[in-house]
């Protein structure tokens, strides 16, 4: 589903100084290549999370509320994902800042957030409308519904240890090897087994 970022980040969870000393670099010719091979490597690290590290505000487009709208949790159910429910595409949500929707008059109207309750602490994260409320009749028309939150940890030094090492490794990688293939002594590449494993306790199972 659509989505799209409003303001992105203002800094990258791992800095240029923290960079050059994984690099063992101590010159500043090669600043601008670090920098954007850390901008690589978190935008990498990201799409394989389903996460954002440091806060951006996100909208999320939709064509219309989804249904059906049961209300309540099943009995004897810890946990559910109710069919009514909107789920956030990037986490940690730290909150939502509106829910817009065009009414059948084609008028942008802004849901009252006491109308709907927001699940921060699954991930994804739930939205749906408070007991005894439905979603608002919206326009049958695309891109009639959008969901503006923000997400991420919070700035760099919130963003957890082992997302920052694989960044690193990555920006390591990057460096040596600046074409699509490297051709080691060997004559093959061998790849660590576990760096990618640095981020398999941050991935998001998306429904």
């Amino acid at each position: 589903m659509p989505l799209q970022l409003v303001t992105p980040a203002t800094e990258e969870p791992v800095s240029l100084i923290d960079a050059k000393l994984h690099l063992r670099v101590d010159f500043d010719e090669d600043d601008t290549l670090i920098a954007s091979l850390i901008s690589a490597a978190r935008q990498a690290a990201e799409t394989l999370t389903g996460r954002q590290f440091i806060t951006a505000r996100w909208r999320q487009v939709l064509d219309s509320f989804p249904g059906p709208s049961l209300m309540g949790v099943s009995a004897g159910q810890p946990f559910t994902l109710p069919g009514h429910a909107i789920l956030l595409p990037k986490t940690p949500v730290q909150q939502v800042v509106s829910i817009n929707y065009l009414d059948m008059a084609s008028v942008v109207q802004v849901m009252p957030a006491s109308a709907y309750t927001v699940d921060t602490a699954c991930e994804p994260a739930r939205i749906t409308p408070v007991f005894g409320q439905i979603w608002p009749i919206c326009l049958p028309q695309i891109s009639a519904v959008s969901v503006t939150f923000d997400a991420g940890y919070g700035s760099a030094a919130q963003v957890p240890e082992g997302i920052k090492s694989w960044i690193k490794l990555r920006v390591g990688s990057l460096y040596a090897h600046r074409e699509e293939i490297a051709v080691l002594s060997k004559g093959r590449i061998e790849p660590l087994p576990f760096i990618d494993g640095l981020l398999d306790p941050y991935k998001v199972a998306f429904i």
